[in-house]
């Protein structure tokens, strides 16, 4: 269970660093070659990068929780399922009135 808790932790804080660091670079021009663009042409690259990879971060995470293996098949409660083949096999109140009034009669 805390290897799931520990996957969604990771991935969340990527799917937050990431972007904001695609946007930070683009914002401060520390990425080689966009000093040359306009600043809309910055700002709507950074913006589409910043969205795919996102979405790529949320793929991945798809990926790796298809992938996982169960640790142990779930199995119902032996509490439970002892209560409620106990209530399966007692006859209910209503069935007894009605066996109770068909024992009586003649045909």
């Amino acid at each position: 269970m805390s290897g799931v808790v520990t996957k969604f932790a990771v991935t969340s804080m990527v799917m937050w660093i990431v972007p904001v660091a695609i946007v930070y670079g683009f914002y401060y021009q520390m990425i080689p070659g966009v000093s040359q663009l306009s600043s809309s042409t910055q700002t709507l690259i950074s913006g589409f990068l910043a969205v795919i990879s996102v979405n790529l971060v949320i793929g991945f995470y798809i990926c790796m929780a298809m992938k996982e293996t169960p640790h142990q098949e779930p199995q119902p409660d032996p509490t439970f399922l002892a209560n409620a083949k106990a209530s399966v096999n007692q006859p209910t109140s209503s069935q007894l009135s009605d066996d109770s009034k068909g024992k009586g009669k003649v045909e």
